[in-house]
């Protein structure tokens, strides 16, 4: 039975999934990174600041975008709106074939590790663990939208706490040992570095967009979630990295394999690993449930409008979910994780394509302002064009930094993406030449 999204997401559970992909496990494998390549810690601060910024910026424009075009898809939609078919397709391509599995994967895959400290029956237990969040929060989310939203939430406020809980451990104690002053050394390779982690740690802010036909009251729920979630986050951000650096020192932070759990051993030295193993196993959880929910409403617009990945864009009437998208999702992600690299690879592969799309979202809030003159927009975003154009600006120094970066640290990787998007593109050629003719031959009969 084939049915349409229907509006069952509130404000709150909106924020949920911006919230809980956010703050996935990133900040607790990136922040030592971070410290060391900025080598400073009120520069440590400010990127953190600074990445907090620029998501809003970007939640501001995607905003606009997702009150005046508020369908399943998001970034999908605007790109095949602005651009034409074949950007659109490209976007929702990268993200069934390359993006949104890997990100799944990679969660999971963290999920697995921690999990494995708290309890592990036999030692190769790490890939059981992984399967079992991307199955058994795949199942969930194809049993309805009521128990994948519960299911975020749950997770989402209880993270939240945790993570609360533990920065106010972090900022009551002193750095014990702080050793020798980190040097504070720039380099154009660290900031490079710095900035496409922070900034990676911060994805997650425009996932709202890609469930906008599911929102209540759209335009006005919609801002408020972009801007509530972005801003929570931020704000969470900089609590954590201060109460890193107040319990480590900057030193410690920069050389720390594991800086939560060093954290909390200042205080509370007994049970601090199994504490935030537990806090980072919700994380994980909570980012892997939002990413599958959220991701499969990309796979389901690309379907509806291509022929090739037609049976993707069907929702089912009966579950309230697009059935046959979560299961490919799913069974890529779980693909994934028997053969995921480090969680360092796994971002520098991504980025580039990740900044790439961004930036054609950006410019696409000009684009559809000329190609759409006399169509509602019920927010305009602020200080038009100014907040746009610098958010273009940010997007296309990323994709340069990332780029740059992956092509002289990971080559392959980077020769891998644009393989996948170079089948990308054949497949859509053909599937393309197919509708054409099949158009031609109607036309002349």
């Amino acid at each position: 039975m084939e049915g349409t999204p229907k509006k069952e997401l509130s404000l709150f559970d909106s924020t949920c999934i911006i919230v809980g992909i956010i703050i996935g496990a990133g900040i607790y494998e990136t922040a030592p990174t971070v410290a060391k390549c900025l080598g400073s810690a009120p520069v440590v601060l400010l990127a953190w600041l600074a990445g907090g910024l620029l998501a809003l910026t970007g939640a501001l424009c995607y905003a606009e975008l997702a009150t005046t075009y508020p369908r399943e898809g998001g970034d999908y939609v605007y790109l095949t709106r602005a651009y034409g078919r074949w950007l659109g397709y490209m976007f929702g391509w990268s993200q069934l074939a390359i993006i949104r599995p890997g990100d799944i994967a990679l969660m999971a895959f963290i999920f697995a590790r921690y999990a494995q400290s708290l309890y592990a029956p036999f030692p190769e237990i790490g890939p059981f663990y992984a399967a079992t969040a991307v199955v058994g929060l795949s199942v969930i989310n194809l049993l309805g939208v009521k128990t994948g939203k519960w299911t975020q939430n749950l997770l989402t406020v209880t993270k939240i706490l945790g993570l609360v809980a533990i920065s106010v451990v972090g900022l009551s104690a002193t750095a014990k040992s702080p050793g020798p002053p980190a040097p504070a050394v720039f380099t154009w390779e660290g900031l490079q570095l710095a900035f496409i982690l922070v900034f990676y740690t911060y994805g997650g802010w425009n996932e709202m967009a890609y469930v906008a036909a599911e929102i209540k009251r759209p335009q006005q729920n919609i801002l408020r979630g972009l801007v509530a979630g972005t801003v929570a986050v931020t704000v969470l951000y900089l609590l954590i990295n201060g109460a890193f650096l107040s319990a480590l020192g900057l030193t410690g932070l920069s050389s720390s394999r594991a800086v939560a759990v060093e954290m909390m051993a200042q205080v509370f030295p007994q049970i601090a690993g199994r504490v935030i193993a537990l806090l980072i196993c919700l994380s994980a959880l909570a980012a892997v449930n939002g990413l599958i929910f959220t991701g499969a409403r990309i796979s389901y617009a690309l379907g509806a409008d291509h022929q090739s990945f037609r049976p993707l864009g069907r929702w089912n009437r009966r579950l309230g979910t697009p059935v046959r998208a979560l299961i490919v999702q799913g069974a890529l992600s779980l693909a994934i994780v028997l053969v995921a690299g480090s969680f360092l690879d796994t971002i520098l592969y991504t980025a580039p394509v990740v900044w790439l799309f961004f930036l054609g979202t950006a410019l696409s809030v000009f684009v559809l302002r000329r190609k759409d003159p006399d169509l509602p927009r019920p927010y305009q975003v602020l200080a038009y064009p100014l907040l746009p154009l610098i958010f273009s600006a940010c997007c296309l120094f990323m994709l340069y930094n990332s780029a740059s970066y992956a092509l002289t640290k990971k080559p392959l990787g980077l020769l891998s993406l644009l393989a996948v998007l170079l089948v990308g593109m054949i497949i859509y050629q053909a599937s393309e030449g197919r509708h054409r003719r099949k158009e031609s031959f109607r036309s002349e009969n």
